[in-house]
């Protein structure tokens, strides 16, 4: 005991600090990964939960969404429940959320706000994630020309049948005749948390369209584009960056006048705390499809 005593005492404040900083980084380094790989999946099914509720509420009293706006003609929230995608090939049952920013997509796919809704005529379009948050859209590859696509919306229910798979470079599809609508849902390509490319699935509707709603918006911005990135919340990250360095301080002096346990004892909750939200601050940096 007092041979530990000693070894502490020779150690400068300097020394402890910097050990305690490589012990905080080898934390938040062993917590993201887990944080990407299980932690946000949970976020993503809590998500999802609220979200079918909240839109099977909406289909039953009659009031879920028929377009951009809602009846008092403003634009839907980003994150609105605004449709059911149900992929019978891929197992995949989910509720599509307003917007394709990465916040939004940490919930589920996303419609693409500057197009109609599924099954109304034109196109439609639907971003999804491919490994992070449950990654809903990391099978689409395994997609092949023919298989179905039910969709349900505040105006009834449409299904889609696949036309083809597409990456960059390959043949885009016919043009969509007038009147008919067409699916796309969009992905990423690439190792799981490192997207390279952008992977298409088109799919034209089966039976007739429903007619389009009146387009307020017709484009959206940057963070809502395929791989965009969402750098409206940095002063978040800034934040919570700046809380580790405190607590990276605090714990230096805390070793060294109490010990190692003591110290891990008290500020364990607070790390676990800040490395929560750290997650979720860094994870609006990465592309949306990630």
């Amino acid at each position: 005991m007092l041979l530990g005593r000693r070894r502490r005492d020779e150690l400068t404040p300097g020394r402890y600090l910097l050990m305690t900083s490589m012990v905080m980084l080898a934390i938040i380094t062993l917590g993201f990964v887990v944080s990407m790989v299980l932690v946000t999946r949970l976020d993503e099914d809590v998500a999802q939960a609220r979200a079918f509720s909240h839109f099977r509420g909406q289909l039953a009293a009659g009031v879920a969404p028929t377009g951009q706006v809602d009846s008092k003609g403003r634009l839907l929230a980003p994150g609105a429940p605004v449709a059911r995608i149900q992929i019978p090939a891929l197992g995949l049952s989910a509720v599509v959320l307003e917007g394709t920013s990465s916040s939004v997509l940490a919930g589920g796919p996303g419609h693409q706000r500057s197009t109609v809704l599924p099954g109304q005529a034109g196109t439609s379009v639907i971003f999804g994630r491919a490994a992070a948050y449950g990654g809903p859209f990391g099978n689409l590859h395994h997609l092949r020309a023919g298989d179905t696509i039910h969709t349900t919306t505040g105006i009834g229910t449409s299904t889609f049948k696949v036309i083809d798979v597409r990456r960059a470079g390959d043949p885009v599809p016919p043009v969509l005749k007038p009147g008919s609508a067409r699916l796309i849902l969009v992905t990423a390509t690439g190792a799981p948390f490192l997207p390279s490319g952008v992977l298409r699935v088109d799919a034209d509707i089966q039976g007739s369209a429903e007619p389009d709603s009146s387009m307020v918006l017709t484009s959206v911005g940057k963070s809502e584009l395929p791989l965009g990135t969402d750098t409206s919340q940095l002063w978040g990250l800034a934040f919570v960056l700046e809380a580790l360095l405190v607590v990276s301080i605090a714990a230096a002096w805390l070793w060294r006048t109490w010990g190692r346990v003591p110290t891990w004892i008290v500020l364990a909750p607070l790390v676990a705390l800040l490395l929560w939200t750290l997650q979720g601050q860094v994870t609006r940096l990465l592309p949306n499809l990630t």
